[in-house]
């Protein structure tokens, strides 16, 4: 398996653990803001997995 498709899985299981924190926190304002900016976070790291490379 290739490096890069360790780190996508990777990133999808950060994106998974963030939807469970996203439904944990309901109720929570603090930590419904900390969830969701983690879950942004994590599409922002996988912008680079999308984007074309120039070769």
């Amino acid at each position: 398996m290739k490096n890069r498709t360790i780190n996508f899985i990777g990133w999808l299981m950060f994106i998974v653990s963030a939807v469970g924190f996203i439904i944990s926190s309901i109720g929570s304002f603090w930590a419904m803001f900390g969830s969701l900016f983690f879950f942004a976070a994590c599409f922002v790291f996988l912008i680079p997995f999308f984007r074309k490379e120039d070769s």
